[in-house]
C-alpha cells in the first residue's frame, strides 16, 4: 500500500477521482508544509485527541466537588457576613468551635421580618454542616434581643395568605437544629423575640432583659410557639397571665420561673454564653446531639415512652468510639479526647 504525505494524499485522491483542487486541498497543502512528511490523518487524529484531553481537563476543573457548596457557604459565612442583610455571623471561642449569630436590625429593635428569619435558618444550616462547631449562640443588641415580629410586614396579610403559605412555619428551624443553641438575651424579648429565645435550648439573660407575649394587645395571639413553649417553661398560671394581659416579666422573675437558666450583667452576657458554648463543644458532638434529643422528647412523650427513648439512646452511645474514649479516660484519670464518632 502506497504512503503519502498530507498533500500527496489529497493530491492522489483528487487526481484519481478527476476532481479539481478545492479549499480542502489548499488547506492540506499548507498543513503539509507545517507537518512535513507525517501523515495528515495522523496529525488530525492527534489534534483531536489533544483537544479532547484539554476539554476533559477543563471539565474536571470546573466540576464542583461534593464539599464545594459547604466550603463556599462557610467561606462567605465567616468572612464578613456581607452576604447577609439582617444578621452578623462568625465563629467564636478559643478553638473557633462556637457558631455566633447576631440579629442586626438596630433601627427596628431587631424586629423579626421574614428575611431575617430566613437568614438565621441559612446560617444555622451552615453551622450544622460545620464539623468544627459544637454549639451555637444567638443574640441581639444590649437594647433588644428582638422586640417582636415585624408588624408592618404582616399588617395587611389575609387569612388565605397565612394559611395557604403556612406563615411562620420556617421559623421553627431554630428548634430543629441538632447542635445545642444558646440564646443570649439582653433588653426586649417580646412576642416573636420571646418565642425565638424559647426555641433555643438554653437561655441566658442580661440583668435588664424583659420577656413577654404581648400579641393580645394587637388583636392576635402568639403564632410561633408562644402559648406552648411558655406554658411548658413557666407553668399554666404565669403563661396564661402573660398571654392574656400582654404584661412583661424581668430577667430575675424569668429565672425564678424556669424560663431562664442564668442572669448576668449586660456587658458580660455574650461572653458567658460563648463560654457555655465552648464547654458544650468540648464534649462529643455526636453524644451531645443524642442528649439534646432525649431532653426535648420529655416535652412530647409520656414518662414511660420518654424513659424508653432515653434507654435506647443510652444504649446507642455504646456503639460510639467517644463513649469508649470517655470511660477509658475516666478510668485512666486523664482528659478525654473525643473524635465525634
Amino acid at each position: 500500500m502506497e504512503k503519502y504525505s498530507g498533500w500527496q494524499y489529497y493530491s492522489k485522491e483528487h487526481t484519481t477521482s478527476g476532481k479539481t483542487p478545492t479549499k480542502k486541498r489548499r488547506w492540506a497543502e499548507r498543513a503539509s508544509r507545517v507537518i512535513g512528511a507525517s501523515s495528515l490523518t495522523t496529525f488530525l487524529h492527534r489534534a483531536v485527541a489533544v483537544m479532547a484531553f484539554l476539554c476533559r481537563s477543563a471539565a474536571s476543573l470546573l466540576k464542583p466537588s461534593r464539599a464545594a457548596p459547604v466550603v463556599l457557604s462557610a467561606a462567605r459565612l465567616y468572612s464578613s457576613g456581607a452576604q447577609y442583610e439582617y444578621i452578623l455571623v462568625e465563629k467564636r471561642g478559643a478553638k473557633s468551635d462556637v457558631g455566633f449569630i447576631q440579629l442586626n436590625r438596630p433601627k427596628a429593635l431587631n424586629a423579626l421580618c421574614d428575611g431575617l428569619m430566613r437568614e438565621v435558618g441559612q446560617a444555622l444550616d451552615v453551622f450544622e454542616a460545620d464539623t468544627e462547631v459544637g454549639a451555637i449562640v444567638i443574640t441581639g443588641s444590649e437594647r433588644a434581643f428582638a422586640a417582636g415580629a415585624d408588624i408592618k410586614e404582616m399588617q395587611n396579610r389575609t387569612f388565605q395568605e397565612c394559611y395557604g403559605g403556612n406563615f411562620l412555619a420556617h421559623w421553627n428551624r431554630v428548634s430543629t437544629v441538632k447542635k445545642p443553641v444558646i440564646a443570649a438575651v439582653n433588653g426586649f424579648a417580646l412576642g416573636g423575640g420571646c418565642e425565638l429565645a424559647m426555641m433555643c435550648d438554653i437561655i441566658y439573660a442580661g440583668e435588664k432583659a424583659q420577656f413577654g407575649q404581648p400579641e393580645i394587645l394587637l388583636g392576635t395571639i402568639p403564632g410561633a410557639g408562644g402559648t406552648q413553649r411558655l406554658t411548658r417553661a413557666v407553668g399554666k398560671s404565669l403563661a396564661m397571665e402573660l398571654v392574656l394581659t400582654g404584661d412583661k416579666i424581668n430577667a430575675e422573675v424569668a429565672r425564678q420561673s424556669g424560663l431562664v437558666s442564668k442572669v448576668y450583667p449586660a456587658d458580660q452576657l455574650v461572653s458567658e454564653a460563648v463560654k457555655c458554648g465552648e464547654k458544650i463543644a468540648a464534649n462529643s458532638k455526636l453524644v451531645s446531639a443524642m442528649a439534646k434529643e432525649a431532653v426535648n422528647a420529655a416535652y412530647e412523650l409520656t414518662l414511660a415512652e420518654g424513659n424508653r427513648l432515653e434507654k435506647r439512646l443510652f444504649h446507642a452511645t455504646f456503639a460510639t468510639e467517644d463513649r469508649k474514649e470517655g470511660m477509658t479516660a475516666f478510668v485512666e484519670k486523664r482528659k478525654a479526647n473525643f473524635q465525634d464518632n
